[in-house]
């Protein structure tokens, strides 16, 4: 009989990946494929969540057409948060576009809930800040401006997921309606303390209970992918990517720190089993629960990292592949004053300004299409620097950051990112670390994997960046971005 392996899906907010790993992590085969991406209107982002489903159908077909489908013993999924899908149990279709986590439409409602004095509750039980950013609003949105949603859902027609929710649902064949506590912890309605959906805010935001999945741990039963399989095999991984980069680059003791840098970017601090507040515009959530132990976190949250590259690429078409921005900015010897703030759909932490727009400033005669590549990369080091910088002010004693997300691949952005954090900068061998991180909870789960120590020993270092930048310079380029970032918050 073959070694048992573990189907991996990563749902993410441009592409879809499908991983096939064995048993010691190793990856044995992949496929990835891009999705479209909608924008109707000033700050409204959206999917397609059949566009979605396909995409994760066909990228699971292909890696599966590869191996012997009879080896693979779990699935585990990780997937882009927030984002909300809602759709009617009777046809398993959506009512709406499926609203993603960018998405800025409902910034006004949150703003008339903090000035009624909502903030606190909120905070309190969920550890979010009352933002657009998380789900609670967009289901709101969506019940009341989709033609008859409202009355369906109160009828007990209507279900909401999160991504991971709905390919489950798909996944099993319409049987399951279910969610783990990380992607739950992300609606702004489910109290993190004690792990329940919160009535008090369900009546808030007029969402019935009855949209909801059950919430599972981590490392739960989630169904059968009955879909993809003549067997039955179990879901048992499922987390937010975020969360599941958390499990990849084995953050498991109180004080570590890993960064991913995807569409966005995202800073995740371990707390361990204390939820602890920021007093920095910074979220407490859950890391991840595993054999029913919780374990928190601190997190910073980048709107804009990833996609700064992929909007050079598809909407300046100044790059044929956002891979060569690389090459782009170790060729320039001087990039001047061009600073770019890419604030297209508002600034996430420590800012939390929806209003907020992305600008570029320092413009010369001499600036050319290289100094606005390099100014966009540049920004995501800046941006890691603001959350580092609140994360500290809370108390963090940061000696390191692990780092992973495609755009890790960039030694010039993570040897950037080493002299503006004055930090050690350590990059894995494997990189994907969330698609990773999905699948060794599913190992956990199914008993292919033994213990949290069997993962750690998974993490490899590829390269350590270290500072080497004169601490002016630093200075100097800081003091610019931070110059920049308050033009565009507060301009008329």
């Amino acid at each position: 009989m073959s070694s048992p392996l573990i189907l991996s899906i990563d749902q993410g907010t441009t592409s879809s990946r499908a991983v096939i790993f064995d048993a010691s992590g190793k990856p044995v085969a992949s496929a990835q494929q891009e999705f479209t991406q909608h924008f109707p209107k000033d700050g409204w982002v959206e999917h397609d969540a059949n566009e979605i489903w396909q995409s994760v159908h066909e990228t699971c077909r292909k890696v599966l057409a590869t191996i012997n489908a009879d080896s693979v013993a779990a699935v585990g999924i990780t997937n882009q948060r927030e984002t909300t899908v809602v759709w009617d149990r009777r046809t398993g279709e959506p009512v709406s576009p499926a609203i993603v986590w960018q998405d800025r439409r409902t910034a006004g409602f949150c703003q008339e809930l903090d000035a009624q004095g909502h903030g606190k509750l909120i905070s309190d039980r969920t550890g979010l800040l009352l933002d657009a950013y998380f789900s609670a609003t967009k289901i709101r949105w969506i019940l009341d401006h989709v033609d008859g949603a409202r009355q369906l859902s109160n009828e007990g027609h209507l279900a909401f997921g999160t991504v991971d929710s709905f390919l489950i649902y798909k996944l099993s064949e319409r049987s399951r309606h279910v969610t783990d506590v990380t992607n739950a912890a992300r609606t702004m309605l489910f109290d993190i303390h004690t792990l329940s959906w919160d009535q008090q805010l369900l009546d808030l935001f007029g969402v019935p209970a009855s949209m909801l999945p059950d919430v599972l741990d981590c490392d739960a039963y989630f169904g059968d992918a009955s879909v993809l399989f003549d067997h039955p095999v179990p879901i048992h991984g499922v987390l937010g990517d975020q969360h599941a980069a958390t499990v990849g680059q084995a953050c498991f003791e109180p004080g570590m720190i890993k960064s991913t840098y995807g569409t966005g970017n995202f800073v995740m601090l371990n707390t361990g089993q204390r939820a602890l507040k920021s007093e920095h515009q910074l979220l407490t959530t859950i890391a991840y629960r595993l054999d029913g132990t919780t374990t928190y976190a601190l997190e910073g949250s980048v709107f804009i990292a990833g996609a700064v590259v992929q909007w050079l690429r598809d909407k300046l078409q100044v790059l044929d592949q956002a891979a060569d921005s690389e090459a782009i900015a170790e060729s320039l010897d001087d990039q001047g004053s061009v600073v770019m703030v890419p604030a297209f759909t508002g600034l996430g932490a420590p800012h939390w300004d929806a209003d907020a727009r992305g600008a570029i400033f320092g413009l010369t005669r001499n600036t050319g299409f290289e100094h606005i590549v390099t100014a966009a990369l540049e920004s995501v080091c800046y941006q890691s620097l603001d959350l580092l910088s609140a994360m500290r002010a809370d108390g963090a004693t940061i000696s390191s950051l692990r780092v992973d997300g495609g755009m890790c691949a960039n030694s010039w952005v993570m040897q950037l990112l080493s002299d503006i954090l004055e930090l050690p900068v350590q990059r894995p061998e494997n990189i994907e670390t969330t698609v990773l991180g999905a699948a060794v909870v599913a190992g956990l789960g199914a008993g292919i994997i033994g213990s949290l120590q069997d993962i750690t020993t998974l993490w490899k270092l590829d390269r350590e960046f270290v500072p080497s930048m004169a601490d002016g310079k630093r200075q100097e380029k800081i003091k610019r971005w931070n110059s920049a970032v308050a033009k565009v918050r507060y301009q008329v």
